[in-house]
């Protein structure tokens, strides 16, 4: 694929579709931050919670893009997503962020789940690159000691799922009813790798130079298998394996953010083994999970493929975990993945109606009719970022 073209249809569908359908149909204007619901054909729900990680996906996805092209827009979106955050989800009792808020902004699910805090660390590190706001970053670091305070594992290293408003143990530790309710799963670690890495950017603390370390090398030891290069997905605090379920979505993103993490810390021993890693997880997914219109299946297990939808993120992480196997081994095959990967989200992933993208098609590549437009899980962070990833690669490679 011509490199300029593609520059351009990825500036196009950021700017123009992906941007400006947050901005135009998601501020919620009479109860404050932004709708936690608008459905496949834009009916809002004005009634919905809202969620942690939307907001905060919200804060990053914004704070991102007027740094890579400062506007007052872009600017505009991200002040009211802090502002939301500090306001209505901060839990200035214990500390951290509680999971999920209702329509008026109270809380309804005050658990401290540690993906969604892990989010806000990111979210917070970005609003601080793009703005130079040292409160955003001040709370970013509350929020990294309360983490290492509580949900740190000293005796097996990682993170515990969750834990209650007063970081006490909970039972309740899954993030949705999609996953098993066990101690640690890869899900949460790779967010809090990618937070930590965000936050290592701004903030260089001899601490947090070894919570790095260390979490990369219990990704590359404990959560990725080293025969088949997949996620291992659900862990009992000892590591012991509860899943052998395949989430190629995941796997080829935590093959490009375990390299970021690597480059960010600037380890080069620890790069060269993300390096090898991450290669081998590319070569699976490229291999296993690729089907042959381009877009990349949901699941597999061992046995074969167990979900053939595909979702609209692993798509958009594809495209730029591909792009990124194809710069560190310069094989072609991979830039060939990638820009496939692209074809596919512009012929089935973007709704040229609607705006935005569906959240999923089926394996003729038919839209999945009830799946929402914006919740708690679809936000602007995946598609956004797989944009703003590739113009900065292709500038480079």
């Amino acid at each position: 694929m011509d490199k300029q073209l593609w520059k351009e249809q990825l500036q196009q569908e950021l700017n123009d579709n992906i941007l400006q359908f947050w901005i135009g149909k998601t501020i919620d204007s009479q109860h404050g931050g932004f709708v936690g619901e608008i459905d496949q054909q834009l009916h809002v729900k004005h009634d919905a919670d809202k969620g942690l990680v939307l907001n905060a996906r919200i804060l990053w996805t914004f704070s991102s893009a007027h740094r890579m092209n400062p506007s007052p827009e872009y600017l505009n979106m991200a002040e009211r997503a802090y502002d939301y955050l500090v306001n209505h989800f901060l839990d200035r009792e214990y500390g951290g962020l509680y999971w999920m808020v209702d329509y008026l902004g109270c809380p309804v699910q005050d658990k401290k789940q540690v993906y969604g805090q892990a989010f806000v660390i990111y979210a917070l590190a970005e609003y601080f690159r793009a703005t130079g706001q040292q409160k955003a970053l001040d709370l970013a670091i509350e929020i990294y000691h309360v983490l290492e305070k509580y949900s740190y594992d000293p005796v097996h290293k990682g993170y515990i799922e969750a834990l209650s408003r007063e970081w006490t143990q909970t039972g309740d530790l899954s993030l949705s009813d999609k996953d098993l309710n066990e101690k640690k799963s890869m899900n949460t670690h790779l967010h809090v790798l990618e937070a930590y890495t965000n936050l290592y950017r701004v903030w260089k603390s001899p601490e947090l130079k070894h919570s790095l370390s260390e979490l990369i090398e219990v990704t590359i030891d404990h959560i990725i298998d080293p025969k088949r290069a997949h996620f291992l997905l659900f862990f009992d605090e000892a590591w012991q394996v509860k899943s052998h379920h395949i989430s190629y979505g995941h796997d080829i993103e935590g093959s490009w953010l375990l390299v970021e993490a690597a480059e960010v810390l600037d380890h080069p021993d620890l790069l060269k083994r993300a390096i090898q890693t991450a290669v081998a997880m590319a070569v699976a997914v490229h291999a296993e999970g690729v089907d042959k219109d381009g877009g990349i299946w949901n699941e597999a297990d061992q046995n074969g493929l167990t979900d053939t939808n595909k979702d609209w993120w692993p798509q958009a992480e594809a495209m730029v975990g591909f792009y990124n196997a194809y710069q560190m081994t310069g094989d072609e095959k991979f830039k060939v993945a990638a820009a496939h990967s692209w074809e596919f989200i512009q012929n089935f992933i973007v709704d040229r109606t609607g705006g935005e993208w569906y959240w999923s098609v089926d394996q003729s590549g038919t839209p999945l009719p009830h799946d929402p437009k914006v919740s708690a899980w679809k936000c602007p962070y995946h598609n956004g970022r797989a944009c703003m990833e590739m113009l900065e690669r292709l500038e480079l490679h």
